[in-house]
């Protein structure tokens, strides 16, 4: 299996210098900070500078590439049932 990365994703995690995650969420794959959604052990992990992106292994059987479309902005975030953990918090 290989995933790739766009350089978007790639520039977005190097300029903000937090790990990101793709997950599951209403919408489809979310690509999020992991203050929204922690990784998980049996995610993949993938190296970006200082940084790690990972992903979800559930998610890593439908896509074969992470793409900037797949960020989640806030409103969405807060109306997802699949992140009510960080709001809650």
């Amino acid at each position: 299996m290989e995933i790739t990365v766009d350089d978007a994703v790639i520039d977005l995690i190097k300029k903000e210098q937090r790990d990101y995650r793709v997950c599951t969420a209403c919408m489809g794959p979310a690509l999020v900070p992991t203050t929204v959604k922690g990784p998980k052990d049996s995610d993949i992990r993938i190296p970006v500078g200082e940084n790690t992106l990972y992903i979800s292994r559930v998610q890593a059987m439908y896509i074969d590439r992470v793409s900037i479309d797949m960020v989640y902005d806030k409103e969405d975030i807060d109306s997802c049932p699949a992140f009510y953990y960080r709001s809650a918090h």
